[in-house]
């Protein structure tokens, strides 16, 4: 019942724009901070930005800073990842994952969804 989906994955030429969601079934992320994560072929995991659950502050990667923006909307059960100015090595497979922020405001990841591919080539 409990589902975590990524889409908005796709080929998309340098320089241009994707939408990535992520979208919640069976539970409500209303009270889960969300993050992205990329993982490059042959390279670790890395986050790329998070959004909190509470007063809506956000994180991004220095690597993207300007160019993504991520946001959620509660009512559609939804998270989104606008990625813009797309390069070649943004080529990865990117996943959502909720989390519960503790005390410390140190991230306990959850659910995670089960990716979507993004290939940015000409």
């Amino acid at each position: 019942q409990v589902q975590l989906v990524e889409s908005g994955g796709g080929l998309v030429q340098p320089g241009g724009s994707l939408r990535l969601s992520c979208a919640a079934s069976g539970f409500t992320l209303d009270y889960y901070a969300i993050g992205w994560f990329r993982q490059a072929p042959g390279k670790e995991r890395e986050v790329v930005s998070c959004i909190s659950s509470s007063d809506g502050s956000t994180y991004y990667a220095d690597s993207v800073n300007g160019r993504f923006t991520i946001s959620r909307d509660n009512a559609k059960n939804t998270v989104y990842l606008q990625m813009n100015s797309l390069r070649p090595e943004q080529t990865d497979v990117d996943h959502c994952a909720t989390a519960l922020v503790d005390n410390s405001g140190w991230p306990n990841w959850g659910y995670w969804g089960q990716g979507t591919q993004v290939t940015v080539s000409s």
